[in-house]
């Protein structure tokens, strides 16, 4: 496993649904630049917990090429920076 110091602090911006009954969860970095995409079963929601931020490998990480996007992923992250903890449980 990774050590977390080599990891990119992440935090959740958005979260979604689709038809293969998964759940979708986006982090982004704090300038909205790049993105972390992940997708859990929803029977697994309960067992692996969704937290407020994570640290992930710099190579798991999609760049925001839309403007507008990163621009509101910056300042959702902002917000769940001011209100939550990283570890908290969203």
């Amino acid at each position: 496993m990774e050590d977390e110091s080599d990891g990119v602090r992440v935090w959740l911006v958005e979260r979604g649904y689709n038809n293969r009954d998964l759940i979708i969860l986006k982090y982004a970095t704090p300038d909205g630049e790049r993105l972390f995409r992940r997708e859990l079963a929803a029977q697994a929601i309960g067992v692996d917990t969704v937290t407020a931020a994570k640290d992930v490998s710099p190579d798991d990480l999609e760049a925001v090429d839309d403007g507008d996007l990163r621009e509101r992923y910056a300042n959702e992250v902002e917000r769940m920076a001011d209100e939550h903890d990283p570890d908290d449980s969203i």
